[in-house]
């Protein structure tokens, strides 16, 4: 039924926002949006009066810290700590004495000091360690700067301190020519962490994740990698999360130079390099991080309660705080330029985005995304980063975890949008693994599954993901390990029939190719869940009296030859390489053409290929018949079930099929056999 407004009723306004115009339930939320763009507007103009420009302004982490001044030939050490009384540098230079080497304090809450070469080129050299001592109105502390680079651990007492890190010979990059648009159209992303990504009961390196683990990422065809833990974390086991160090390059897996190096060498293979960003909160350590730093209680973060992340037992940044605006603009700047990243997936955005954090809250209404609850000092800064990011590297990838759905978040902030170019599929990893603890497979409803792929906001790009680090966590099981448990460990030989592992085997297939090819326009994989590697991840802790053994990927499982690992891995390449081949993330939303309950069937098509699954548990379809978009001759281009999948080669992969009209003469419909627990994707053939 249409509504007419009565005759005395105004007539509403066309909307000025691309956003708005697409999405006519935002009508009543556009002022906001557009104050929103405003405040963006004035801010921009503020600190363009005050340093130029945005890229200017993000510059700190040049003047701030230890940087060396060519031109007077000495060090200069900044550090911003407003509220202290009093600051001095300390370390192997002055045999760490405290109050041999004060800082001046200059109007802006600056404090700084001069080290010329005539007097310190023998005492602050590279590798040697400092720190910077800082009395407040309560107590006197070493702390590590703000804006280090490089921090090490002490391996007997476990303390960090700051290292002096210039190098004499400059990492030199050979990456001039790669650009992200040339080599991720869509971006299919291996999420990883060096730590964990070698096979012995250790900590892995950056130069052996450049030689051994970035070709298996090209051999499999993701163009992407996701790096996480980079940034320094005094916990190895926060898994990188509960960041101390925003500038300085995790030492555990080795040297700044070792990081560029993987870089470069993703980017000679054709890799675009994303880095895991944590500006949704940091550690709450004083000794490591930034809390409580100049004895304001407050100074990076907000004060008292606000500043405590409920959750995350960590600090929470004042967004609003210029000084802050400009120690994680810089962060990024640093990032991009300094290390060649390709881009940003930033952590907790919903965390960010709300006074609430996203906790306990379950978002069904629009009020709630433009409401109070609304941190606007969050959405300036996101906003503020994507442009900054944008003027830097037009190219560079934008990824916000998000699960809140708020309205916008990936669209232009020229259309009423935050900026970022996709969303993370939060709910899709979580409707799996629910799915798998509490529904016999029989009981599988299609049409859930359906809406839940392909549930998200038009003109706003998708991560999708069937597992992420999220699920492998200590306490949860990765989808191999719910689909086959015990028995991954005693039935993965090839040739043996185990029904759990041949159930196993197939719904991992399904499930993954299912959540790629509706889920969105970007596609992630978790390190070695692409062949179902086993268990969960832990990291060393008391708990485990310190092991290794499941913070490691068993890459060795995927290589025998004898395993059956090896047939998860090969169908994941193919289904990988087939999507690229056929641009089928670029391709828009999936089209529904049959959801048949009664046999357990659904199809659609996407990007001219025509996607069959029959999750039934045992009974497969002779000429079972569907509607197609066009009439003609159909070949089949994947199948699940061939035995290089560890399938039983139940059709033949050579057949070709043409379509026959209906008795109406109204449609074409395809004729196959519909095989159970597995997936076949045609494709019309021209001529």
């Amino acid at each position: 039924m249409t509504i007419t407004p009565e005759a005395t009723e105004p007539i509403p306004a066309a909307p000025t926002l691309p956003l708005v115009a697409q999405d006519p339930w935002l009508a009543p939320y556009e002022p906001v949006l557009l104050a929103r763009q405003a405040r963006l507007q004035q801010r921009l103009r503020e600190i363009e009066a005050q340093h130029e420009s945005l890229s200017k302004f993000a510059l700190a982490h040049e003047r701030l810290g230890l940087n060396y001044d060519g031109r007077r030939r000495g060090y200069w050490y900044r550090e911003w700590a407003p509220a202290a009384d009093a600051l001095y540098l300390i370390g192997d230079f002055n045999g760490w004495d405290r109050q041999a080497t004060p800082l001046e304090k200059g109007p802006d809450g600056v404090w700084e000091r001069f080290f010329p070469d005539r007097e310190y080129r023998d005492r602050l050299t590279h590798g040697s360690r400092y720190k910077v001592h800082v009395v407040t109105w309560r107590e006197a502390k070493d702390r590590l700067p703000a804006y280090l680079r490089r921090a090490v651990q002490d391996e007997e007492t476990k303390d960090f301190a700051a290292q002096v890190w210039y190098p004499e010979q400059p990492f030199r990059w050979t990456d001039q020519k790669f650009r992200v648009s040339n080599y991720v159209r869509e971006p299919f992303i291996y999420e990883c962490h060096v730590g964990m990504a070698t096979e012995e009961g250790r900590i892995g390196t950056y130069l052996e994740f450049a030689d051994t683990v970035l070709p298996r990422v090209q051999a499999l065809g993701y163009n992407c990698i996701q790096l996480m833990a980079v940034m320094e974390h005094p916990y190895y086991g926060s898994f990188g999360y509960h960041v101390a160090n925003f500038f300085g390059v995790s030492s555990r897996f080795g040297t700044p130079e070792e990081l560029k190096h993987l870089v470069n060498e993703a980017h000679r293979r054709g890799i675009a390099v994303l880095l895991d960003v944590v500006h949704s909160h940091a550690v709450k350590n004083e000794a490591e991080g930034l809390a409580n730093f100049d004895g304001s209680g407050g100074q990076y973060f907000h004060q008292g309660g606000r500043g405590e992340h409920p959750g995350w037992d960590s600090r929470l940044f004042d967004y609003g705080k210029p000084e802050v605006q400009q120690f994680l603009l810089s962060n990024l700047r640093y990032w991009l330029e300094e290390f060649h990243f390709d881009g940003f997936r930033f952590d907790g955005v919903t965390s960010m985005l709300y006074h609430h954090h996203g906790e306990g809250v379950g978002f069904g209404d629009y009020s709630q995304y433009f409401g109070p609850e609304v941190d606007d000092d969050a959405v300036l800064y996101l906003q503020l980063a994507a442009t900054l990011v944008r003027e830097l590297k037009r190219s560079a990838l934008l990824i916000a975890e998000d699960m809140s759905g708020m309205p916008g978040l990936c669209r232009p902030i020229s259309e009423g949008g935050i900026g970022f170019d996709y969303r993370l599929a939060m709910g899709i990893p979580d409707y799996w693994i629910k799915l798998l603890k509490h529904t016999r497979d029989e009981d599988w409803n299609l049409h859930d599954l359906w809406y839940t792929l392909t549930n998200r906001r038009l003109g706003e790009k998708t991560v999708a993901y069937a597992e992420s680090h999220d699920q492998a966590l200590v306490g949860d099981k990765t989808l191999a390990h719910w689909l086959m448990d015990a028995a991954i460990y005693t039935h993965m030989h090839k040739d043996d029939p185990d029904p759990i592992v041949a159930r196993g085997m197939a719904l991992h297939k399904l499930i993954r190719l299912a959540t790629l090819a509706l889920g969105g326009e970007a596609y992630l994989n978790f390190i070695g869940n692409e062949f179902g590697h086993p268990e969960w991840v832990d990291f060393p802790r008391a708990g485990n009296n310190w092991s290794h053994h499941y913070a490691r990927r068993q890459w060795s499982l995927a290589d025998n030859p004898d395993l059956k690992f090896q047939y998860l891995q090969a169908f994941d390449e193919a289904m990988v390489g087939l999507a690229r081949t056929e641009r089928l993330l670029a391709a828009g939303h999936a089209r529904e053409l049959n959801i048949d309950a009664t046999n357990q069937v659904l199809a659609f098509e996407r990007g001219g290929l025509v996607f069959v699954f029959n999750f039934h548990i045992n009974h497969s379809v002779p000429d079972y018949r569907f509607y197609v978009p066009e009439p003609g001759r159909y070949r089949l281009l994947l199948n699940s079930d061939d035995a290089r999948f560890d399938g039983f080669s139940r059709i033949n992969d050579e057949g070709v099929y043409f379509t026959q009209p209906d008795e109406e003469g109204t449609g074409h419909q395809l004729s196959i056999y519909a095989i159970n627990r597995a997936v076949l994707v045609f494709k019309r053939e021209e001529g």
